[in-house]
């Protein structure tokens, strides 16, 4: 096998390809990140993040909507408070991970 058929064989599909460029579209955006950084080790309402990053709530939560609709943030609702917190542990991974290489 040459190595042009063995690169297509690794390749995803184009519609997987896609998906993936979405996301790191949404990473690609400073206050993004800083958010998914606050979010990383608690979770937070959206006051406390807008606090935290020294900008509005509402810029804050159009943000967090962009985040949600990715699938890297979630909310839970508790009472009157919205928290937010990383959707799971492979946004931890990605995160950290992103972080471990521009670190090196």
């Amino acid at each position: 096998m040459d190595a042009i058929a063995r690169a297509r064989m690794a390749m995803s599909p184009p519609e997987q390809a896609d998906k993936l460029a979405e996301l790191f579209k949404v990473l690609g955006d400073p206050t993004r990140v800083r958010i998914l950084q606050a979010l990383h080790s608690q979770r937070l309402c959206v006051c406390d993040i807008a606090e935290t990053l020294e900008m509005t709530q509402s810029a804050i939560s159009h943000q967090l909507r962009i985040l949600r609709q990715a699938r890297l943030v979630r909310a839970q609702r508790e009472g009157r408070s919205m928290f937010y917190c990383l959707d799971d542990d492979h946004v931890s991974q990605v995160f950290e991970q992103g972080l471990e290489h521009v670190s090196e």
